[in-house]
C-alpha cells in the first residue's frame, strides 16, 4: 500500500489541463466558456430534487457489494430526480481505468444507456440516461507503479494477501494522473488530432448560450461529458459549482526540526499498527461469515492508517514547494461574485471532495483539511467584501456537499469569524466503500478554543462485535421555492448487520 503515490499538485494541474486543452486558441475564437456547462433536461421550476453519492468506487466482495445495494435505493428515486451529484471517489483503490466495469459501470448500470448489457459498455464511451455530474476525489487521482502492479499480480504470495485476504482493488496501474476519470467524463479535447475534426466537435457539442459565452451542452441519452474537472451550471434559479479539492489540499510546509521528529515517530508508530493488522489477517478464513467481517474491520483500519500516513508524508516534504491552485480559487470567487450579482439567481450550492468540517474518527486534525478550510475561507472571505450589501444577514452559501471522509454527516457553522460562518454542511462518503466511525471527541468541532461548527446527525460504522452495525447512505435533496432557497434533505440508507442487509430512510429534515 506504501507504493500508492499521490502525483504533485502541478503535476495534476497540467495534465488536466492539457487534456481539454485548455484555453486553445480554436476554443477562444469561438468564445467558449470550458467551466460552463448547460444541462439539456435543467428545469426552471424552482421546486425540484437530485441525489448525491459519494465514496462510492469498490466491486462486490465477498458476497455483497455496498454500492449495488445504494444504486438500487437510488433507482427508487430516480425519476423525481433532476440529476445525480458524485463527491469523488468514483473508483477504489487507484483511480484504474480497469475497475470502472466493476466498480462503477456494473452498480449504476440502470443510469447508463444500454445498461442492460453493463459488458458491453466501454469505460470511456458512457452515456447517462440523466446527469450524472462527479467531482474527482484522491483516490481519482493515485497511481501505482508499474514495478508494483506486476507484482501484485504476478507474485503469488502478495497477490494472496492483497486480493483474497484484504480485498483491495489494486490492478496493474493507477489513475495516471487522473487520466482515467478524465477519459470516463470529461470531454477530453486531446484525442482529436486530425484537420478540422476539433472544430466539429465544437460546433456540434458547444452550443449553448450563457452570460460567459457559448459552452457545452449536457444532452442526457445522447452526449454526457463534462467541460473541465471544475464546471458550474444552474437548474431552477440556483447555481452549482463543482470544485477540485485536490489541487488546493496542500499542507502548509513544517518548518520546526521538533515538529519533523515529531511526524517520523507517528509514521513509525503508523507503520507498526498496520504490520500487526496485515499479520492479524492472516487468521481469517474470508470464506466464514464472521471472519470475513472481520477482514473487512481491518481492511478498513488499514485504510484508515494509510491515508493518515499520506496526510503525514505530505507535510514531511520539507524541501517541496507548497502548491495551490490559484487559477481555480480565483475562478469560484469571481463567479461567486457573479452569482449574488445576478438576480434570476436565488441559491448557490458547491459541492468538492475533501470536507472543511468533519466529525469523522481521523478527519478533523488532518494537515490537508486545515488546508482546505483556510483556503475556501479566504475565498468566502474576499466574495463578501464584493457583495456585502447584496447578501446582507443570509450565508454566501446556502449548502456544501463534500465527500472523503465515510460516513454520512450533517453540521452547520457557527461563528467561525469567517465568511462561512452558519453555514449547512453536509458529508455523503458513505455509499459503498469502507465506513468510518465518528471521533470519540463527539460532535462539536473546536478551533483555537472556541466551537466553530456542530454536527447534528452522523451516520457511520457503529457498534461493537456482533452487534456492529455498517450503514452506507445516499442522499435526495429537495430544493424548496423562495429566496433564499430551502432543502429537505431525505438520508436512504442500506445497513449490512449480522450478515444481513436492511433498508430504510431516515427521518427528513430541512435546512
Amino acid at each position: 500500500m506504501e507504493f500508492v503515490t499521490d502525483p504533485p499538485i502541478a503535476l495534476k494541474i497540467r495534465k488536466m489541463r492539457q487534456r481539454v486543452r485548455w484555453q486553445d486558441p480554436v476554443l477562444r475564437d469561438r468564445g467558449i466558456d470550458q467551466t460552463r456547462l448547460v444541462l439539456d433536461n435543467a428545469t426552471d421550476d424552482p421546486e425540484f430534487s437530485f441525489l448525491v453519492v459519494g465514496d462510492s468506487g469498490s466491486g462486490g466482495h465477498r458476497g455483497h457489494n455496498p454500492q449495488r445495494r445504494i444504486a438500487e435505493l437510488m433507482l427508487e428515486q430516480r425519476d423525481a430526480a433532476q440529476f445525480v451529484l458524485h463527491t469523488g471517489d468514483v473508483i477504489y483503490l487507484v483511480g484504474s481505468s480497469e475497475y470502472y466495469p466493476s466498480n462503477f459501470i456494473e452498480p449504476y448500470r440502470e443510469f447508463l444507456v444500454s445498461g442492460d448489457n453493463p459488458k458491453q459498455i466501454r469505460y470511456d464511451q458512457m452515456v447517462f440516461n440523466q446527469p450524472f455530474l462527479p467531482v474527482p476525489g484522491n483516490h481519482d487521482y493515485y497511481d501505482l507503479p508499474l514495478a508494483y502492479g506486476v507484482l501484485a499480480q504476478a507474485a503469488q504470495p502478495l497477490r494472496y494477501l492483497l486480493r483474497s485476504r484484504l480485498d483491495f482493488d489494486i490492478g496493474w496501474h493507477g489513475s495516471e494522473q487522473g487520466k482515467a476519470y478524465t477519459r470516463a467524463f470529461i470531454d477530453s479535447l486531446d484525442r482529436f488530432l486530425l484537420p478540422g475534426e476539433l472544430e466539429r466537435h465544437l460546433d456540434r457539442h458547444y452550443t449553448a448560450q450563457t452570460e460567459t459565452g457559448r459552452c457545452l451542452r449536457y444532452e442526457p441519452g445522447s452526449f454526457t461529458r463534462l467541460p473541465n474537472r471544475y464546471y458550474t451550471f444552474c437548474c431552477g434559479g440556483v447555481d452549482f459549482f463543482a470544485i477540485d479539492s485536490n489541487t488546493f489540499n496542500d499542507p502548509d510546509r513544517i518548518e520546526s526540526d521538533e515538529d519533523m521528529e515529531r511526524l517520523k515517530a507517528r509514521v513509525a508508530e503508523l507503520d507498526g499498527e498496520k504490520q500487526v493488522l496485515m499479520a492479524e489477517s492472516m487468521k481469517f478464513n474470508p470464506d466464514v461469515p464472521e471472519e470475513a467481517d472481520r477482514l473487512d474491520d481491518i481492511q478498513a483500519k488499514i485504510q484508515q492508517l494509510e491515508e493518515m500516513r499520506n496526510d503525514i508524508e505530505k507535510q514531511m516534504k520539507s524541501d517541496r514547494e507548497v502548491t495551490v491552485d490559484t487559477e481555480q480559487l480565483d475562478w469560484l470567487k469571481d463567479r461567486l461574485i457573479a452569482s449574488w450579482q445576478n438576480p434570476d439567481v436565488r441559491g448557490r450550492v458547491i459541492f468538492f471532495h475533501h470536507p472543511p468540517y468533519v466529525t469523522e474518527a481521523t478527519k478533523w486534525y488532518q494537515a490537508q483539511t486545515l488546508a482546505i478550510r483556510h483556503r475556501l475561507r479566504r475565498v468566502l472571505d474576499a466574495v463578501s467584501i464584493e457583495v456585502e450589501k447584496l447578501a446582507g444577514d443570509r450565508p454566501l452559501v446556502d449548502l456544501v456537499l463534500n465527500g472523503h471522509a465515510h460516513c454520512l454527516e450533517y453540521l452547520r457553522t457557527a461563528d467561525t469569524r469567517h465568511a462561512d460562518s452558519n453555514m449547512n454542511w453536509l458529508v455523503c462518503g458513505g455509499s459503498g466503500y469502507s465506513l468510518r466511525r465518528q471521533r470519540e471527541e463527539g460532535a462539536d468541532l473546536m478551533e483555537d478554543g472556541r466551537m466553530v461548527a456542530r454536527s447534528k446527525l452522523f451516520v457511520g460504522r457503529n457498534g461493537q462485535g456482533s452487534f456492529r452495525r455498517r450503514p452506507y447512505s445516499f442522499l435526495r435533496i429537495d430544493v424548496k421555492p423562495g429566496t433564499p432557497p430551502k432543502f429537505v434533505v431525505r438520508p436512504g440508507v442500506a445497513e449490512r448487520f449480522q450478515g444481513k442487509w436492511n433498508t430504510y430512510n431516515v427521518d427528513p429534515f430541512e435546512i
